[in-house]
Protein backbone atom coordinates (compact mmCIF):
# COMPACT_ATOMS: atom_id res chain seq x y z
CA UNK A 1 0.00 0.00 0.00
CA UNK A 2 1.38 3.42 -1.00
CA UNK A 3 2.01 5.79 1.93
CA UNK A 4 -0.82 8.36 1.75
CA UNK A 5 1.31 11.27 3.01
CA UNK A 6 3.91 10.78 0.27
CA UNK A 7 1.19 10.13 -2.33
CA UNK A 8 -0.42 13.50 -1.59
CA UNK A 9 2.97 15.27 -1.77
CA UNK A 10 3.66 13.68 -5.18
CA UNK A 11 0.24 14.63 -6.51
CA UNK A 12 0.80 18.29 -5.59
CA UNK A 13 3.84 18.75 -7.84
CA UNK A 14 3.48 20.12 -11.41
CA UNK A 15 2.00 17.62 -13.84
CA UNK A 16 5.01 17.80 -16.20
CA UNK A 17 7.45 16.82 -13.44
CA UNK A 18 5.12 14.10 -12.17
CA UNK A 19 4.79 12.57 -15.64
CA UNK A 20 8.55 12.75 -16.18
CA UNK A 21 9.28 10.86 -12.94
CA UNK A 22 6.74 8.16 -13.76
CA UNK A 23 7.96 7.82 -17.34
CA UNK A 24 11.56 7.39 -16.20
CA UNK A 25 10.51 5.06 -13.38
CA UNK A 26 8.50 2.81 -15.69
CA UNK A 27 11.43 2.67 -18.12
CA UNK A 28 13.86 1.69 -15.35
CA UNK A 29 11.62 -0.94 -13.75
CA UNK A 30 10.52 -2.44 -17.08
CA UNK A 31 14.08 -2.81 -18.37
CA UNK A 32 15.78 -3.98 -15.15
CA UNK A 33 13.05 -5.49 -13.01
CA UNK A 34 12.21 -4.42 -9.46
CA UNK A 35 15.30 -5.78 -7.69
CA UNK A 36 17.85 -4.29 -10.12
CA UNK A 37 16.12 -0.95 -10.68
CA UNK A 38 17.96 1.92 -8.98
CA UNK A 39 16.04 4.82 -7.45
CA UNK A 40 19.15 7.03 -7.68
CA UNK A 41 19.28 6.41 -11.43
CA UNK A 42 15.58 7.23 -11.72
CA UNK A 43 16.05 10.50 -9.83
CA UNK A 44 19.04 11.48 -11.96
CA UNK A 45 17.30 10.67 -15.26
CA UNK A 46 14.18 12.52 -14.11
CA UNK A 47 16.29 15.59 -13.36
CA UNK A 48 15.65 15.78 -9.60
CA UNK A 49 17.76 15.14 -6.50
CA UNK A 50 17.53 11.88 -4.59
CA UNK A 51 16.50 13.91 -1.54
CA UNK A 52 13.54 15.31 -3.42
CA UNK A 53 12.66 11.85 -4.69
CA UNK A 54 12.38 10.64 -1.09
CA UNK A 55 10.00 13.51 -0.34
CA UNK A 56 7.65 11.97 -2.90
CA UNK A 57 8.22 8.27 -2.16
CA UNK A 58 9.13 6.71 1.19
CA UNK A 59 10.67 3.63 -0.48
CA UNK A 60 11.55 2.20 -3.87
CA UNK A 61 8.48 -0.01 -3.55
CA UNK A 62 6.25 3.08 -3.21
CA UNK A 63 7.67 4.42 -6.47
CA UNK A 64 7.23 1.01 -8.10
CA UNK A 65 3.57 0.80 -7.05
CA UNK A 66 2.94 4.35 -8.23
CA UNK A 67 4.37 3.50 -11.66
CA UNK A 68 2.14 0.43 -11.82
CA UNK A 69 -0.91 2.46 -10.77
CA UNK A 70 -0.29 4.95 -13.55
CA UNK A 71 -0.23 2.19 -16.17
CA UNK A 72 -3.26 0.50 -14.62
CA UNK A 73 -5.23 3.75 -14.87
CA UNK A 74 -4.47 4.09 -18.58
CA UNK A 75 -5.57 0.55 -19.39
CA UNK A 76 -8.55 0.37 -17.04
CA UNK A 77 -9.93 3.67 -18.33
CA UNK A 78 -9.98 2.28 -21.89
CA UNK A 79 -11.36 -1.07 -20.72
CA UNK A 80 -14.21 0.40 -18.69
CA UNK A 81 -15.31 2.72 -21.47
CA UNK A 82 -15.70 -0.28 -23.78
CA UNK A 83 -17.15 -2.83 -21.38
CA UNK A 84 -19.82 -0.66 -19.69
CA UNK A 85 -21.37 0.22 -23.05
CA UNK A 86 -24.59 -1.43 -24.25
CA UNK A 87 -22.86 -2.95 -27.29
CA UNK A 88 -23.16 -6.64 -28.06
CA UNK A 89 -20.32 -8.71 -26.59
CA UNK A 90 -18.63 -9.27 -29.97
CA UNK A 91 -18.66 -5.53 -30.70
CA UNK A 92 -17.00 -5.03 -27.32
CA UNK A 93 -14.48 -7.76 -28.18
CA UNK A 94 -13.57 -6.04 -31.45
CA UNK A 95 -13.09 -2.71 -29.66
CA UNK A 96 -10.99 -4.43 -26.98
CA UNK A 97 -8.67 -5.97 -29.55
CA UNK A 98 -8.21 -2.64 -31.36
CA UNK A 99 -7.60 -0.83 -28.07
CA UNK A 100 -5.08 -3.51 -27.05
CA UNK A 101 -3.13 -3.02 -30.30
CA UNK A 102 -3.16 0.77 -29.99
CA UNK A 103 -2.34 0.99 -26.28
CA UNK A 104 0.42 -1.62 -26.54
CA UNK A 105 2.17 0.47 -29.19
CA UNK A 106 1.74 3.73 -27.27
CA UNK A 107 2.66 2.36 -23.83
CA UNK A 108 5.37 -0.20 -24.58
CA UNK A 109 7.34 0.35 -21.37
CA UNK A 110 4.28 -0.18 -19.18
CA UNK A 111 3.46 -3.42 -20.97
CA UNK A 112 7.07 -4.51 -20.45
CA UNK A 113 6.71 -3.61 -16.78
CA UNK A 114 3.54 -5.71 -16.58
CA UNK A 115 5.48 -8.60 -18.13
CA UNK A 116 8.23 -8.16 -15.53
CA UNK A 117 5.59 -8.32 -12.79
CA UNK A 118 4.35 -11.70 -14.05
CA UNK A 119 7.88 -13.05 -13.49
CA UNK A 120 8.08 -11.57 -9.96
CA UNK A 121 10.24 -13.83 -7.77
CA UNK A 122 9.02 -12.49 -4.44
CA UNK A 123 5.97 -14.69 -3.80
CA UNK A 124 4.30 -12.36 -1.30
CA UNK A 125 4.73 -9.32 -3.52
CA UNK A 126 3.57 -11.28 -6.57
CA UNK A 127 0.30 -12.22 -4.86
CA UNK A 128 -0.22 -8.64 -3.69
CA UNK A 129 0.43 -7.25 -7.17
CA UNK A 130 -1.87 -9.78 -8.82
CA UNK A 131 -4.70 -8.75 -6.52
CA UNK A 132 -3.98 -5.05 -7.07
CA UNK A 133 -3.75 -5.27 -10.85
CA UNK A 134 -6.26 -7.95 -11.74
CA UNK A 135 -9.11 -7.44 -9.27
CA UNK A 136 -10.76 -4.50 -10.99
CA UNK A 137 -10.11 -5.82 -14.51
CA UNK A 138 -11.59 -9.23 -13.68
CA UNK A 139 -14.76 -7.66 -12.26
CA UNK A 140 -15.28 -5.62 -15.43
CA UNK A 141 -14.90 -8.67 -17.68
CA UNK A 142 -16.97 -11.02 -15.53
CA UNK A 143 -19.83 -8.54 -15.17
CA UNK A 144 -19.97 -7.82 -18.88
CA UNK A 145 -19.93 -11.50 -19.89
CA UNK A 146 -22.53 -12.37 -17.24
CA UNK A 147 -24.80 -9.64 -18.63
CA UNK A 148 -24.34 -11.02 -22.15
CA UNK A 149 -25.23 -14.48 -20.84
CA UNK A 150 -28.38 -13.18 -19.14
CA UNK A 151 -29.50 -11.38 -22.32
CA UNK A 152 -28.94 -14.46 -24.49
CA UNK A 153 -26.14 -12.74 -26.41
CA UNK A 154 -23.72 -15.66 -25.95
CA UNK A 155 -23.83 -19.45 -25.70
CA UNK A 156 -25.72 -20.54 -22.61
CA UNK A 157 -23.26 -23.18 -21.38
CA UNK A 158 -20.36 -20.83 -20.67
CA UNK A 159 -18.96 -19.90 -17.26
CA UNK A 160 -18.53 -16.07 -17.12
CA UNK A 161 -15.56 -16.28 -14.74
CA UNK A 162 -13.59 -18.78 -16.80
CA UNK A 163 -14.44 -17.06 -20.08
CA UNK A 164 -13.32 -13.74 -18.58
CA UNK A 165 -10.05 -15.37 -17.56
CA UNK A 166 -9.50 -16.89 -21.01
CA UNK A 167 -10.37 -13.63 -22.81
CA UNK A 168 -7.98 -11.64 -20.63
CA UNK A 169 -5.22 -14.20 -21.27
CA UNK A 170 -5.66 -13.77 -25.04
CA UNK A 171 -5.45 -9.99 -24.81
CA UNK A 172 -2.53 -10.06 -22.37
CA UNK A 173 -0.53 -12.28 -24.73
CA UNK A 174 -1.39 -9.94 -27.59
CA UNK A 175 -0.08 -7.00 -25.55
CA UNK A 176 3.19 -8.79 -24.90
CA UNK A 177 3.51 -9.69 -28.59
CA UNK A 178 3.92 -5.99 -29.40
CA UNK A 179 6.54 -5.26 -26.75
CA UNK A 180 8.41 -8.23 -25.23
CA UNK A 181 11.12 -10.00 -27.22
CA UNK A 182 10.13 -13.54 -26.24
CA UNK A 183 6.51 -13.01 -27.28
CA UNK A 184 7.50 -11.08 -30.40
CA UNK A 185 9.63 -14.04 -31.44
CA UNK A 186 6.75 -16.44 -30.74
CA UNK A 187 4.61 -14.39 -33.10
CA UNK A 188 7.34 -14.54 -35.78
CA UNK A 189 7.55 -18.33 -35.41
CA UNK A 190 3.80 -18.79 -35.78
CA UNK A 191 3.09 -16.18 -38.48
CA UNK A 192 6.42 -15.81 -40.25
CA UNK A 193 6.34 -12.00 -39.90
CA UNK A 194 7.28 -9.34 -37.37
CA UNK A 195 4.61 -7.68 -35.23
CA UNK A 196 5.17 -4.30 -36.87
CA UNK A 197 4.49 -5.84 -40.28
CA UNK A 198 1.14 -7.27 -39.24
CA UNK A 199 -1.82 -5.08 -40.11
CA UNK A 200 -4.00 -4.26 -37.08
CA UNK A 201 -7.12 -5.08 -39.11
CA UNK A 202 -5.75 -8.55 -39.81
CA UNK A 203 -5.09 -9.15 -36.12
CA UNK A 204 -8.54 -7.87 -35.17
CA UNK A 205 -10.35 -9.94 -37.80
CA UNK A 206 -8.59 -13.21 -37.04
CA UNK A 207 -8.72 -12.93 -33.24
CA UNK A 208 -12.37 -11.84 -33.40
CA UNK A 209 -13.23 -14.98 -35.37
CA UNK A 210 -11.53 -17.05 -32.67
CA UNK A 211 -13.42 -15.26 -29.89
CA UNK A 212 -16.71 -15.37 -31.80
CA UNK A 213 -16.53 -19.16 -32.13
CA UNK A 214 -15.82 -19.48 -28.41
CA UNK A 215 -18.69 -17.22 -27.36
CA UNK A 216 -21.35 -18.36 -29.81
CA UNK A 217 -20.75 -21.97 -30.90
CA UNK A 218 -22.66 -24.35 -28.67
CA UNK A 219 -22.25 -28.06 -29.30
CA UNK A 220 -25.42 -29.94 -30.10
CA UNK A 221 -25.51 -32.80 -27.62
CA UNK A 222 -28.67 -34.35 -29.02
Amino acid sequence: MINQHYKEAFERIPNERRERILEVGITEFSSKGYENANINTIARNAGISIGLMYKYFSTKEDLFLTCISRGMHILEEALEEIMISHDKILIKAEKLIRATCELSKKNKNYIKLYNEITAEKDGERAVSLAREIESQTSKIYITSIAQALASGDVRQDLDPRLFAFFLDNLLTTLQFSFTCEYYKERLRIYTGVDTDRLNDDEIVNQLLKFIESAFTFEKDNK
